[in-house]
């Protein structure tokens, strides 16, 4: 049987928190999957949990016991069993506002009924900082229309700040299969393959403006940390490779021009976040690491590595010398304490 929507919860060692997650989920009705994929948890009772969930609700929750593959893998395992017409990843440490996940099932609800139903649905994100108690709300009233199904064409152009996350979007699922996402395993940071590689898959598009999903930030633990991420750095060029490879650009923007200049932008943000933090590891090896990144760019594509590398957010990554580099960390770092995205 056919479900709405799926949610994917990939949960690893997950069992301090991931009830509340699980617990808002289940507000959206009876037309829901969940499932929960434990990524072999051994330091909690997760796997329990999860099961004793499948055992409490069957007729939504089913759990995946799988070996360790890393989040990836979780998403995958989600893709591959899902049920529900629409797919969301949500993580095991993150949660739904219930409120906006009433208004957003009901507005599904209405595209399943429908002749094509949308292929992505998009609401805000709301940052909900840890260590201060803060909130920062992500919303995209001034790039999409509201109120109406649209199309890549009728996008309007994205603040430097502003992208679209896992946290914000809703893909169907069919769309996701047969565009062949498949995420590499034991890697993180593919949640940025998630929101990129499908994309130009995407033919119709709506967008609510409300505040669905909340993104738990800054713990020290989390991949998002910059001292972890330091340490994750390859996992971090490998994911943008990844991306560089997936779609041709100069090719797209000659049939859907605005969705590539906005692929172009998450692009240039991913070569930055992976220049600064090999310049901010500053071994001969990670540098070295930097200039065979930006020489994959230019073996791809000639003409986006002079754009991105000389005309773009990436110059930030790019100034040149021992106080370049200093610069670049300190600009990065001034950004980060400002939009606070980590």
């Amino acid at each position: 049987m056919e479900k709405l929507i799926t949610f994917a919860v990939p949960c690893y060692n997950s069992a301090a928190y991931m009830d509340h997650c699980v617990q808002t989920l289940l507000t959206a009705g009876e037309d829901i999957e969940i499932i929960l994929v434990d990524d072999g948890s051994t330091k909690d009772d997760t796997p329990a949990i999860c099961d004793r969930y499948a055992a409490q609700y069957p007729d939504v929750v089913r759990a995946i016991h799988q070996e360790n593959g890393g989040h990836g893998e979780g998403v995958n395992q989600g893709i591959r069993h899902a049920a529900g017409l629409y797919y969301k990843v949500v993580d095991s440490d993150d949660w739904l506002d219930e409120g906006a996940l009433g208004r957003v099932m009901d507005k599904l609800r209405e595209f399943a009924a429908a002749e094509r139903p949308v292929d992505l649905f998009i609401a805000n994100y709301v940052y909900e900082h840890v260590e201060d108690n803060t909130q920062k709300v992500m919303r995209y009233t001034n790039v999409f229309p509201q109120d109406r199904v649209f199309t890549w064409s009728d996008i309007g152009r994205f603040r430097p700040s502003q992208y679209l996350l896992m946290h914000s979007v809703i893909y169907r699922t069919q769309m996701l299969r047969d565009c062949g996402l498949e995420l590499p395993k034991h890697t993180f940071y593919v949640d940025n393959i998630f929101v990129y590689q499908p994309l130009p898959a995407v033919q119709s598009i709506y967008y609510m403006d409300v505040d669905l999903y909340r993104y738990f930030i800054g713990r020290a633990d989390q991949s998002v940390n910059e001292k972890v991420m330091v340490t994750r750095v390859d996992q971090q060029v490998r994911v943008t490779k990844l991306m560089m490879e997936s779609h041709d650009l100069k090719a797209l923007a000659h049939t859907q021009p605005k969705l590539a200049r906005y692929m172009t932008s998450y692009l240039s943000m991913m070569m930055t976040i992976s220049s600064i933090f090999l310049i901010i590891d500053g071994s001969p090896a990670a540098l070295g690491k930097k200039t065979e990144l930006w020489e994959s760019l230019r073996a791809h594509s000639p003409e986006l590595y002079h754009k991105l590398k000389y005309r773009s957010l990436s110059f930030v990554g790019n100034i040149p010398g021992y106080q370049g580099r200093k610069l670049s960390v300190k600009l990065y770092r001034l950004a980060r304490k400002f939009y606070k995205f980590n």
